[in-house]
């Protein structure tokens, strides 16, 4: 196996990235300024990133920026001239989440490649060719794709396949998680995850020890060799919030194993346990496979590895693990300044002159003393692999003089090595027009869980849109009747193999009078647009800002949902070149899993009512998924019946989201709306007011 599959390793802190690059990291990211999914992170000032950038260019290791959170229309212009500095600085690639930066950036900054982050929630060939064609080099695909998942996607998607290979799993699929922010007001979306999974729960009993969310760490170290036959293209170490000790002895093992196209030995496999674990490691994900035996926590009391940790410490803070071999040819000629020409492995070289030499009065210079003073490159990034010496006799030639043309020689290579490519910069496009935004009171939608929710007074209230999911479509003979626009809603989660069954579902919703599609996720785009159905946003897409709103138009979408995160200000103040809606009532959504929590818990109990417990003795629904994936429910519904903020906030549709209600009370809470009255039971206001770090 060839070194061809890259090994992307954390750089939490400035001692974090040698740490990474002095054992072995063949790429490193790293986050700058405050638009970063490791906001917690020590991270890296401005001076530290240019210091950084030469540090790893010049030993032969790109540098990618993340970007990776949603951004407020007010912070646009911040994260470009962040990503513009980085630019001009000559960073390798910037990884991102937010549709409204990726398309700022790739408007502005055309030349300056982008990744798309995991938190773009991609793990379609569909969704990968969507972000491809809108210019990513690169897309960093879910956490919980298999081998088979990856494999389809690199056949069939041209950019490259970056796989995290070690590290902390989401119980959720990154970028779809709102539990910390919901529950605690830190989003995961914004770089302030509180880590809610690791925390204790009960599923359908009191929460004691157990923890169901709390997944034990990935290590994929022995697939390292089929991920190189498959064609992954980079494979990424997580942990930027973990100590530089940590990033050292990990990155050293894979780059070990990268090298040698083996797996781990069982020292080793001791080695990646002892630097952190949660009782142990699973691949099963990578498997194809889910189940309980995926999770775990860490012990209270788990010894520190601190001979493991302090031999690293020693190893990279001594430096020199990793030098940049490099060819010299020196000329010492009678009558001739002396020169000294220094190659890379890459191609480049550099020559530098000195003084001329002069007649020996004493003993001349030896090639033997010349070959050991150019051969001095400790101190420096590189190390001396072939020397070639011309040199004539009787001369002489101070030992400084020799130094010096050395010194100078690595210095212009450095030079040369860390020289910014061109990139253009252009002016950033003008902000989107508001076009959509209304005066007029939104109207509303309704979606569903299942149709029996749909009661004949529901449809007598006349929502504009009725939503429901595509999987409670596909049974039916006929809809029922009304004045109505009926939507399918695709699964917010599948794969590449469900895709054929969701077009036949999708024909068939077209039969029965279905004329619009939810998307909430970019892979649902080419599902979509052969369907012959008007294209929605959901709120999965995450709309944050009025560029996001004008990526979608662009798309072909017809309105998008903005993002429940949001507050009410941040709302109105959008431009509105899409039609937008907001969820108003209903538990939100908080975590969607690849696991079944239902079923890890014991046997499958899908058709009955499931919640899952916290310590507070708060009950958060769980609702069945599309592919028997869970998806997680606030423990209280949104109320804003009695508030009139949401109805001035230039909103096309409002959304009544209905999930654990009875058809009674779903009519019941859709007259509290039209009459603005209070909530009869406990409710949350949700975001909307305080918002989220």
């Amino acid at each position: 196996m060839s070194r061809a599959l890259e090994l992307l390793a954390p750089a939490g802190s400035p001692e974090a990235l040698r740490a990474a690059v002095e054992n072995g990291a063949d790429a490193v990211y790293l986050g700058w300024g405050a638009f970063n999914a490791r906001r917690g992170a020590k991270n890296f000032s401005g001076e530290e990133f240019a210091e950084a950038l030469v540090y790893c260019h010049v030993r032969g290791v790109r540098v990618f920026l993340t970007l990776n959170t949603l951004l407020t229309d007010q912070e646009l212009p911040q994260a470009l001239e962040t990503a513009a500095a980085a630019c001009r600085l000559g960073v390798d690639a910037v990884l991102v989440q937010d549709w409204g930066l990726f398309s700022l950036l790739r408007q502005a900054l055309p030349d300056l490649p982008l990744h798309a982050s995991t938190q773009m929630s991609l793990f379609t060939s569909g969704g990968a060719n969507e972000a491809a064609g809108d210019g990513c080099e690169r897309v960093v695909i879910a956490r919980e794709c298999s081998a088979e998942d990856t494999a389809a996607i690199i056949r069939n998607c041209p950019a490259e396949i970056e796989v995290f290979g070690h590290g902390a799993l989401c119980m959720c699929y990154s970028g779809q998680c709102a539990m910390s922010a919901v529950v605690g007001g830190r989003s995961g979306n914004r770089g302030r995850c509180a880590q809610p999974c690791r925390l204790p729960y009960g599923v359908n009993e009191p929460a004691r020890k157990s923890c169901p969310l709390s997944l034990k760490d990935s290590c994929l170290a022995g697939e390292l060799e089929a991920m190189a036959r498959m064609g992954v293209s980079c494979v990424k170490l997580e942990g930027r919030m973990k100590r530089p000790e940590y990033v050292a002895v990990v990155t050293s093992i894979y780059a070990r194993l990268l090298a040698e196209g083996r797996g781990p030995a069982a020292a080793e496999s001791r080695e990646l346990e002892a630097a952190f674990s949660r009782s142990g490691f699973t691949d099963w994900y990578w498997r194809g496979k889910r189940g309980a035996e995926m999770f775990g926590t860490r012990p209270e009391n788990a010894p520190e590895p601190r001979e493991l940790f302090a031999a690293a410490k020693a190893a990279y803070d001594k430096g020199g693990l990793r030098t940049v071999p490099v060819d010299l040819t020196c000329a010492v000629r009678t009558g001739a300044p002396c020169t000294l020409t220094a190659r890379d492995g890459d191609g480049r070289a550099v020559t530098v002159s000195g003084p001329v030499p002069e007649p020996a009065r004493s003993r001349p210079l030896t090639e033997e003393e010349l070959s050991s003073r150019l051969r001095k490159t400790g101190g420096t990034a590189y190390s001396c692999r072939e020397l070639s010496v011309e040199l004539d006799g009787g001369l002489s030639l101070p030992a400084s003089a020799v130094n010096a043309l050395r010194r100078e020689a690595l210095a212009a290579l450095t030079e040369e090595r860390t020289r910014p490519p061109a990139r253009r910069e252009l002016p950033p496009p003008s902000p989107p027009e508001d076009t959509c935004g209304t005066g007029d009171p939104p109207r509303w939608t309704v979606s569903v869980t299942a149709m029996d929710q749909l009661s004949p007074a529901l449809l007598d209230l006349r929502p504009a849109r009725i939503l429901v999911p595509l999987d409670q479509l596909a049974p039916l003979s006929a809809l029922p009747e009304g004045e109505t626009e009926w939507c399918a809603v695709l699964p917010r989660v599948w794969r590449d193999r469900d895709e054929a069954r969701l077009r036949d579902w999708l024909a068939h919703a077209r039969s029965l009078g279905v004329t619009g599609a939810l998307a909430g996720n970019l892979g649902h785009l080419p599902l979509l647009r052969d369907s012959g159905l008007y294209i929605y946003g959901d709120f999965g897409l995450n709309v944050f800002n009025s560029r996001s709103l004008e990526y979608l138009r662009r798309k072909g979408l017809r309105s998008a949902c903005v993002s429940f995160e949001l507050r009410f200000s941040q709302i109105r103040d959008l431009r509105k070149p899409l039609p937008a809606e907001a969820i108003v009532y209903g538990r939100l959504p908080l975590m969607i899993t690849e696991n079944c929590l239902i079923r890890n818990s014991g046997p499958c109990r899908c058709d009955r009512p499931n919640v899952l417990r916290d310590r507070t003795g708060a009950a958060f629904p769980l609702l069945p998924a599309f592919g028997c994936r869970t998806e997680i429910q606030n423990d209280r519904p949104l109320w804003l019946a009695d508030l009139p903020d949401w109805r001035r906030l230039g909103l096309r549709y409002a959304r009544l989201r209905f999930t654990t209600e009875s058809p009674e009370a779903c009519v019941q809470v859709f007259r509290d709306y039209l009459e603005g009255r209070p909530a009869q039971g406990p409710f949350t206001r949700g975001l909307y007011k305080r918002g989220v770090e």
